[in-house]
């Protein structure tokens, strides 16, 4: 697609559009506020020339509803609800409602979503480990509509502001962690390897392997999906190794539950015979036997930090320039780790 004369895109007004599109103003304004009643062809031929005219909608041209949009690539975890909880915080201080909606598992929402968007006009949307296509990003910027993503799962882009954590760090501190307690053979159970945070935790693991003069051998190294289940089949799969970890970083909470349930059915103890380590610092890691350690991720304030960074692109007549907000991990040592068993 050719892409204007900056000059141009920058004059381009709704009339124009309209002209170039072969439809009246009251047209492109129909599909600006995602009205239903336009053709599904006379929307893409509108959409494309919104696009590439770089057209913004003026702030006040946008009337906005009082909603936030908080959206989930899945929501069935304790881990959405620490986020859930974050941004309920921020929309209830500013009068704010939230919009709840899942992608069912895509990292990208599909494109009924990105038209329900425009057509309700929230202050703006955070996107939890999912991003925007293309042409979902010019939808909402046409709308005006800023958007921020939380912990997102790939590259969001050098135009995309977005919340994460130390996840790298929180991998180093963890591992190390387990090798000054005197551990040498130490197993992982890493998250999925397309996102970004399960391999900053992954490879902050195998630097405080190196660090502390340890090789990392494969055979102590597992992939899950974040979920109790894989954490559960991956510590079958190590805790049956004739040469076993005697410790484990878990990679997230979740699936450090699994593998306390995987060393019960073979007979081990926490900490006795094998230390875990998870990832996030949830609540249940606390009511847990025994209580786990764990690095906390702060999801909450992840969460509120977005919320208030997109309320804040909102209210600015000028595009921002992108942001990459990180906050710090921190290990939290309870009673699931200890030194190795004496040969």
């Amino acid at each position: 697609m050719t892409r204007p004369n900056p000059a141009v895109a920058q004059s381009a007004t709704l009339a124009e559009i309209a002209r170039e599109a072969g439809v009246s103003a009251p047209t492109v304004s129909k599909v600006l506020n995602g009205r239903a009643d336009v053709a599904p062809s006379t929307r893409t031929r509108v959409e494309d020339l919104l696009r590439q005219h770089g057209y913004r909608r003026r702030r006040a041209e946008a009337s906005r509803s009082p909603l936030i949009d908080l959206v989930f690539h899945e929501l069935e975890s304790a881990w959405a609800m620490e986020v859930i909880r974050g941004v309920e915080n921020v929309a209830r201080d500013e009068g704010l409602s939230v919009v709840l909606s899942e992608s069912a598992g895509r990292l990208t929402p599909g494109r009924t979503w990105a038209d329900q968007v425009a057509a309700r006009r929230p202050h703006g949307v955070v996107l939890v480990l999912s991003g925007l296509d293309e042409s979902q990003r010019a939808l909402l910027t046409s709308r005006s509509i800023p958007f921020v993503v939380v912990d997102p799962a790939g590259d969001p882009g050098d135009d995309a502001p977005s919340v994460g954590a130390t996840n790298w760090q929180g991998g180093l501190a963890a591992t190390r962690h387990l090798a000054d307690l005197g551990h040498r053979r130490i197993g992982v159970i890493s998250g999925p390897s397309r996102m970004m945070c399960s391999r900053a935790r992954l490879d902050g693991y195998r630097a405080a392997l190196d660090t502390a003069g340890l090789p990392v051998d494969p055979a102590l190294v597992r992939s899950g999906d974040f979920h109790h289940d894989s954490g559960y089949r991956a510590g079958l799969e190590l805790l049956r190794l004739p040469d076993r970890p005697t410790a484990v970083f878990a990679g997230n909470d979740l699936q450090a539950l699994g593998l306390y349930e995987a060393a019960r059915e073979l007979g081990l103890r926490v900490p006795e015979d094998l230390s875990i380590v998870g990832f996030d610092d949830l609540p249940v890691a606390r009511w847990v036997g025994p209580p786990l350690t764990t690095v906390r991720q702060p999801l909450t304030e992840m969460a509120e930090a977005a919320a208030r960074l997109v309320l804040d692109l909102g209210r600015s007549e000028r595009p921002s320039t992108a942001t990459r907000v990180e906050l710090a991990t921190s290990l939290v040592v309870r009673s699931s780790t200890a030194p190795p068993p004496a040969p």
